[in-house]
């Protein structure tokens, strides 16, 4: 059986109000969990020392027995000292997709045979 520690989602229409769990992965989001580790209320302050709590002792349990943290609630263990996590980038994203690729060599080209024109336009009357 395969854990993770994530969140559940509570509360009403935009109120929302979230369970950290330890639950089965074939679970639903909402669904059956095996234990309630923590809570997340995204509503208070960044600052508010309620806006998340942390059940240390059974988050350290679940983790010993091989549950994994998803991306979201690995970022709270991250700030309550837990668990170390990496730090994520990906440069490759950011990058221009093929097309745009394309278009910018195609305008590189044509401003690089423009200078070329130029240039040979240049030499050719002094040559005269």
């Amino acid at each position: 059986m395969s854990v993770k520690i994530r969140l559940a989602r509570g509360g009403s229409k935009k109120r929302p109000y979230y369970y950290i769990v330890a639950s089965d992965v074939r679970s639903p989001r909402d669904g059956r969990y095996i234990e309630r580790v923590g809570t997340y209320n995204p509503m208070l302050p960044k600052d508010s020392e309620d806006r998340v709590k942390l059940d240390v002792e059974r988050i350290k349990h679940w983790l010993s027995v091989g549950a994994l943290p998803t991306d979201r609630v690995a970022r709270f263990l991250d700030a309550a000292d837990v668990l170390k996590r990496d730090a994520r980038n990906n440069p490759d994203k950011s990058k221009p997709k093929k097309k745009a690729q394309e278009r910018t060599a195609a305008a590189e080209q044509k401003k690089r045979d423009a200078e070329d024109a130029a240039k040979t336009a240049a030499e050719a009357p002094a040559e005269g």
